[in-house]
């Protein structure tokens, strides 16, 4: 009788510790897989992506791309956590598609392991082009709904340098963009992201109540569109502000990605909320923003002719002079191998003799070149070819005969790097294609680019590290998979009319669309 009566007080107290907020949050964190894969792929270029482009990231390793998701992180510890398959590749050339469907197909089959889930992260790039399909992200998103069902919340993680279709919308519950070009808070928005993701989750909200979507008819590449500089430092400072208005969970605003050609290349914005007059107006508030200093918008430094910016560096009485070797930027999605910059650079007297002004070039690939330097050595003579293996529209390969500089092996990207000097040129040619960022890039190859006079690198806007050591700086307008002038590229699928390419249309219908629920679709 005793007996029975202890376990007859033990037993509610037992009820109560096992409905306490400590024993679920034991048992019932949300179950949340991570997937995602990120290029920008421009259509205007020869070149291809395959599946050997992308550095895939899988199961645990997942989380090494986010070091907010670290084992000792509070995030780590808000949900159960199953990552797929994670895939990042350099931007480059359109993605073939045995290359995306077998990395589609994989990440399917591992979400279909673990099921069932209460949220994907959706971690994606959202400038991706495939051989014969249109807006890759959205079919992908569609696939992984198939496999996983409408219950689960999605959010997605994009770049503002993406592009939003409505069936990407519709499909995602929360979706949002970096707020920065250079793109200083990517780490930041992922985990904004993600944390919105787990909030929903965990307050029980789940979805949000509305969506609101709106194409924006601008299409202007990235070295346009710096946070940098005006109008879009003061139109992104608007995003945050209005995410801390009641009702609203996110905003985001697109650049969109100019150097594909598809119906679904312009910009966009999408703010996500639970008060429908908020949402809409918010989007609109954004939108409006957006088109109405459309005519703002300048490139974020000078910009010139090869010749007339080679001038200007030798003229220079400070270095390094940096020349940004825009039209062939493999960070925009350039084949990386055009030689035509450099062959002008070699046909100019300044730089034919060893005594002349300083100049370092990033980079140009040349395996057969690199394999018979590593032959010959550093201090000997090289001769061989490099570049237009793949981008041969505007110059030949280009024929170097130099001196080995330097041999460096086991770059992630480049794998072999070697430094050839032409008169007073010292070319760096990779077995593979590789954008060169930081100062690190350059002195592991001896080269010491803030005593040298001139660097030319293959990019856009200068990454943070490159314009902090800029003594002066020019971007050159050359030709490439990713012309800066883009009324010279031949668009033919994107939505006309469109900014800036028809300049006197009338304004757009800015007004939210509402889209369904991915519950809906």
């Amino acid at each position: 009788m005793k007996k029975t009566f202890i376990f007859l007080l033990i037993l509610p107290l037992a009820l109560v510790f096992s409905c306490s907020p400590a024993a679920k949050k034991v048992k019932e964190l949300p179950r949340v897989a991570i997937c995602g894969l990120a290029i920008e792929s421009s259509t205007f270029s020869p070149a291809q992506s395959d599946e050997a482009a992308f550095r895939v990231r899988r199961g645990e390793e997942v989380f090494t791309y986010y070091p907010f998701l670290s084992p000792d992180s509070a995030d780590r510890g808000r949900a159960e956590w199953f990552p797929t398959l994670r895939g990042h590749a350099i931007p480059g050339g359109i993605v073939t598609r045995e290359a995306y469907e077998k990395l589609v197909n994989e990440t399917l089959e591992l979400l279909k392991a673990n099921l069932p889930y209460d949220g994907i992260f959706f971690d994606i790039h959202g400038a991706m082009s495939v051989v014969g399909l249109d807006d890759p992200e959205g079919d992908f998103i569609i696939r992984i709904r198939e496999v996983v069902g409408k219950e689960p919340v999605i959010s997605t993680s994009m770049d503002l340098h993406g592009n939003v279709s409505r069936r990407l919308v519709e499909n995602t519950d929360l979706i949002t963009c970096y707020r920065l070009a250079p793109h200083d808070d990517a780490l930041e928005s992922k985990q904004r992201a993600l944390e919105n993701l787990l909030d929903r989750l965990e307050s029980g909200k789940g979805k949000p109540a509305w969506k609101a979507w709106i194409p924006v008819p601008i299409l202007l590449p990235g070295e346009k569109t710096s946070t940098r500089i005006e109008p879009a430092k003061s139109l992104y400072a608007k995003v945050d502000p209005i995410t801390k208005r009641d009702g609203i969970i996110d905003a985001a605003i697109w650049i969109g990605y100019a150097w594909a050609d598809e119906p679904r290349n312009q910009g966009a914005v999408v703010v996500t909320g639970d008060d429908k007059e908020a949402v809409a107006g918010a989007a609109e508030e954004l939108a409006t923003s957006f088109w109405n200093v459309r005519n703002e918008f300048e490139f974020v430094a000078p910009v010139a002719q090869l010749d007339e910016c080679l001038n200007m560096a030798v003229a220079s009485k400070v270095h390094p002079f940096i020349i940004s070797d825009m039209g062939d930027n493999p960070t925009a999605g350039g084949a990386g191998d055009v030689t035509w910059t450099l062959t002008e650079i070699l046909k100019r007297p300044e730089f034919k003799k060893e005594n002349g002004p300083s100049l370092i070039y990033a980079s140009l690939p040349g395996p057969d070149l690199v394999e018979k330097a590593v032959a010959a050595g550093v201090g000997n003579v090289v001769e061989g070819f490099a570049g237009a293996e793949v981008d041969n529209r505007y110059a030949p390969p280009l024929k170097l005969k130099g001196i080995v500089k330097a041999i460096e092996h086991g770059d992630p990207a480049a794998e072999t790097e070697v430094v050839v000097q032409v008169g007073s040129v010292k070319a760096i040619v990779t077995k593979k294609r590789k954008p060169y960022h930081y100062e690190k890039d350059f002195t592991n190859l001896g080269l010491n680019p803030r005593e040298t006079d001139i660097v030319v690198v293959k990019i856009g806007y200068l990454v943070p590290e490159l314009y902090d050591m800029r003594a002066d700086w020019i971007m050159a307008l050359t030709p490439g998979g990713v012309d800066q002038d883009l009324e010279r590229l031949n668009y033919k699928r994107i939505e006309r009319p469109m900014f800036p390419f028809d300049k006197d249309m009338a304004d757009p219908d800015l007004k939210a669309i509402l889209v369904k629920s991915s519950d809906e679709v």
